[in-house]
């Protein structure tokens, strides 16, 4: 028996470490803050261990937690004090988000992104202007369950709302609605207002996917009729997602963002071989609460997992990962 080949030399204590062939730092996560603009104190996320909304005022106060584990990047997500049938709060310069980011600029050295988009917003939880329409029953006419987002209608709202964060002091803006043509007109948009600065982390390839739940519960941004099938992707498909990704690339993307990661490990890898753009992935809620879930029942170590899940989206070739677990595993890699 020939065994010349022997690649468990390479597995022994320190040379391990030296020949490993991804690494992860903490300045490759990003952790998502939910600020709350209807409260006054800190309230835990049932579906999402160990995250919470908190209000305005601890916005500072909360990203500093977040900054003494060594990550240095936040995304923004906020819970309005009013909605309304388009969302207007979204771009409203006393809103949620537009108030804790120049909270948070003033006072801390954190990169702030921020989200732009409109679900959390609207009072039926979808993620732009809905088409006009109506459903006549027996009972009466109400709205019509499969109605969807008018496209281009909402192009607008997220134009608007991407200035104002930028006006607010934001570092960085996400458009994460997966309309056409969000990135061309937020680009646009930014550059007439003279945030020409102001790069672009788009949900380049976003799904409609069932990873989404205890997310929809943190930011109340569940739908409040019909589903977002007809504007987010297929799971069924990877082709697309390269289209998807290419057109953003086209409009002026400066980061390419898929969502979820964990499922889609194979288009993170796609979009890694075939852009030259930053490659960011989006660790979202369902990935994290399945882990803490098993964990409670004592089936799997949080902590191993947690960072084997991470590591496999680095490996995959995401060179930033948007993840519940940023503030536990930066802590771990110190």
């Amino acid at each position: 028996m020939d065994l010349t080949h022997r690649p468990r030399r390479l597995r022994q204590d320190r040379v391990r470490e030296l020949v490993s062939e991804t690494s992860l730092e903490p300045t490759d996560l990003i952790a998502p803050v939910f600020v709350d603009a209807t409260t006054k104190e800190r309230q835990p996320i049932e579906s999402m261990p160990g995250h919470e909304r908190v209000p305005i005022e601890d916005s500072v106060a909360r990203v500093e937690e977040v900054l003494e584990t060594g990550v240095e990047a936040v995304m923004l997500f906020g819970i309005p004090k009013s909605k309304d049938a388009k969302g207007t709060r979204a771009w409203a310069e006393d809103g949620v988000v537009q108030e804790a980011t120049r909270r948070i600029t003033a006072e801390t050295d954190a990169y702030v992104i921020t989200d732009v988009c409109l679900c959390e917003y609207t009072e039926h939880g979808h993620c732009g202007t809905l088409e006009p329409g109506i459903r006549e029953t027996e009972t009466g006419s109400r709205e019509d369950p499969s109605l969807t987002v008018d496209n281009d209608a909402t192009l607008d709202s997220l134009r608007r709302t991407a200035v104002s964060h930028a006006a607010a002091g934001a570092d960085m803006v996400a458009p994460s609605s997966m309309t056409d043509g969000m990135v061309g007109a937020i680009r646009d948009e930014l550059d007439d207002e003279g945030f020409d600065d102001v790069p672009i982390m788009s949900y380049a390839a976003k799904y409609e996917s069932a990873f989404y739940g205890p997310f929809r519960d943190a930011a109340d941004g569940a739908p409040a009729f019909g589903d977002r099938r007809h504007y987010q992707m297929d799971p069924a498909n990877a082709r697309e997602a390269m289209r998807e990704v290419e057109l953003d690339v086209e409009q002026g993307a400066d980061v390419l963002l898929v969502k979820p990661a964990l499922p889609y490990l194979d288009i993170v890898a796609d979009v890694r071989r075939e852009f030259e753009q930053p490659v960011a992935a989006y660790n979202v809620s369902g990935e994290y609460a399945m882990l803490h879930a098993a964990a409670e029942k004592g089936w799997l170590d949080l902590e191993e997992t947690a960072r084997e899940s991470l590591l496999s989206i680095k490996r995959a070739g995401a060179d930033l990962i948007l993840t519940y677990f940023a503030e536990d595993i930066a802590e771990q890699l110190r």
